[in-house]
């Protein structure tokens, strides 16, 4: 099968530059419930993708000691309730942890017609969503998705689902597909290959990173971005879930341009580097793609 890449300009055509009519609140509102106790790192980490890929506020919401750090590093995050244009929640979080009244404020960010992207420890909540929303596990995470779907409930004997998504590009693209018309929301799968799918069939594969970004929080700057985009997206106009599908793929491509041109491997084999150093490559990805 052939692969519907995505390419930097169709990135273009995502990124939303501002003009001399813009301010903060019409270039986009993300909230972000990212980051615990136990992972402040993942907070700190989705806040700056979402800062350095364009938002007009970053707003963050979740412990008082975890915001502490996200203030030290990005001052001018907003760490209180109010207007918002899309979410990113789950970064950085563990189910099994999850209190009661966590819950219930995951459970309103779910069921609001606002955009979403729901990432790692709330994607065993994903089938509760409503609204346009993108869920963005890695290959070992997805079962949480799509069991309570009743996709996969035979997955924890021999891990079939794994076995599926090892076999061919073309049945690794049917599983992503599959598991976004079950689900009624956009599926980002993460991989060398990014597999991004909606429930209306629309599809694409974004292969512009490297291997340098398999480390440690790399995803929740990835989550972070998407949130940016969408939010500059949903700013301007209403947004479906094949829109936000396409501002997730436009973020996965910044996301791995940034994590290129963080580790020098635009024209040569690159080398090691961290979470951050993908963050902060994010604005000359932005300019790469808006060159195109």
């Amino acid at each position: 099968m052939e692969a519907r890449e995505w390419t930097a300009t169709d990135t273009a055509r995502v990124l939303r530059a501002p003009t001399s009519a813009s301010h903060k609140y019409s270039r986009g509102v993300v909230s972000l419930r990212t980051g615990s106790p136990r992972y402040p790192g993942a907070a700190v980490l989705s806040v700056e993708g979402a800062a350095r890929a364009g938002a007009g506020m970053v707003r963050w919401v979740g412990d008082p000691e975890v915001a502490r750090l996200v203030l030290h590093r990005r001052p001018e995050t907003v760490t209180s309730g109010g207007r918002t244009d899309a979410w990113a929640i789950g970064s950085g979080t563990d189910a099994r942890e999850r209190t009661d009244a966590e819950r219930a404020e995951l459970g309103e960010i779910l069921t609001s017609p606002i955009p979403k992207v729901i990432d790692a420890g709330a994607l065993d909540l994903a089938a509760e969503a409503r609204g346009p929303f993108v869920v963005t596990p890695h290959d070992r995470e997805l079962a949480e998705v799509r069991i309570p779907l009743g996709l996969g409930v035979d997955d924890l004997d021999g891990d079939p689902l794994a076995d599926r998504l090892k076999r061919s590009f073309e049945e690794r693209l049917l599983v992503v597909r599959e598991t976004a018309v079950a689900l009624g929301g956009a599926v980002l799968l993460k991989g060398a290959t990014t597999l991004i799918a909606s429930p209306t069939g629309w599809w694409t594969a974004v292969r512009a990173g490297t291997p340098w970004l398999s480390t440690a929080g790399t995803g929740d700057v990835l989550a972070g971005a998407i949130g940016a985009l969408a939010a500059a997206s949903a700013a301007a106009e209403p947004l479906d879930v094949e829109g936000l599908a396409r501002a997730a793929a436009a973020g996965v491509w910044l996301h791995g341009h940034a994590g290129r041109l963080a580790a020098g491997a635009i024209a040569g084999p690159g080398h090691p580097i961290t979470a951050l150093d993908v963050a902060e490559h994010l604005p000359a990805a932005w300019a790469s793609a808006a060159r195109s």
